[in-house]
């Protein structure tokens, strides 16, 4: 079943469940398009993190590791030595694995010289022609683990240093910040995120889904995750 019918009248993805949290997150979060560097950046890193593990227990701490990572600002986490290492490692409130932490470090380090001489968001954006993507899925089945580009991608963020980037993780990342919208037809939130997608330009902000709606699938791998 790729889509259930909630309380509330509307239809929605069915990876989220009931879970309040991760119906919220569906609603205003995965899939909308994201432009804003440091949030791609929070969000690559944070799927690094997720590898092995579900979403919902990343999402379920990402409180946390804003207020452990410094609100993931690359320029802070470069400069993270062990004694920051150390205390991310005796955080019960993140996951504590410490080559992911180590990996963060190293990510950060990437992102910054990236941002010499490109915006990270256009380096990202650049894989899809600025432009998300519009799938029409309606099984779950249908959905991809990875694609072409985000072979290119994870290909490209690895040769710029960045660790905890393979292709599944990527394509889930993708989904989640809008690069591609892999709602289900039948959810209340692809149209949604379809008008989005088409008034959204490169370098702008997020747009808030709370003005279009009041209230981010793939086969089991990627978990339609984030």
């Amino acid at each position: 079943m790729s889509t259930i019918a909630h309380e509330d009248g509307r239809t929605r993805c069915s990876w989220p469940g009931t879970d309040p949290l991760y119906v919220t997150y569906h609603d205003t979060d995965w899939g909308v398009p994201e432009r804003d560097s440091r949030a791609l950046f929070e969000k690559l890193l944070l799927d690094g993190f997720q590898a092995g593990l579900s979403w919902i227990t990343i999402l379920r701490k990402r409180d946390n590791f804003r207020r452990a990572f410094d609100n993931f600002e690359p320029q802070r986490i470069v400069r993270y030595g062990d004694a920051k290492i150390a205390s991310l490692m005796a955080d019960a409130g993140i996951v504590r694995n410490r080559a992911k932490i180590e990996a963060s470090i190293v990510s950060a380090r990437a992102y910054l010289e990236i941002s010499k001489t490109q915006d990270f968001s256009s380096f990202l954006w650049d894989f899809v022609d600025g432009k998300p993507v519009q799938n029409a899925w309606r099984e779950r089945g249908e959905v991809p683990v990875e694609t072409e580009v985000s072979r290119r991608m994870s290909k490209a963020l690895a040769e710029k240093g960045f660790k905890f980037c393979g292709p599944t993780i990527v394509y889930a990342f993708m989904q989640a910040v809008g690069m591609v919208n892999d709602h289900f037809v039948g959810c209340c939130r692809h149209a949604e995120c379809a008008a989005l997608a088409s008034s959204a330009k490169i370098g702008s902000a997020k747009v808030s889904l709370n003005k279009v709606s009041p209230t981010k699938a793939s086969r089991s791998k990627a978990k339609a995750s984030r």
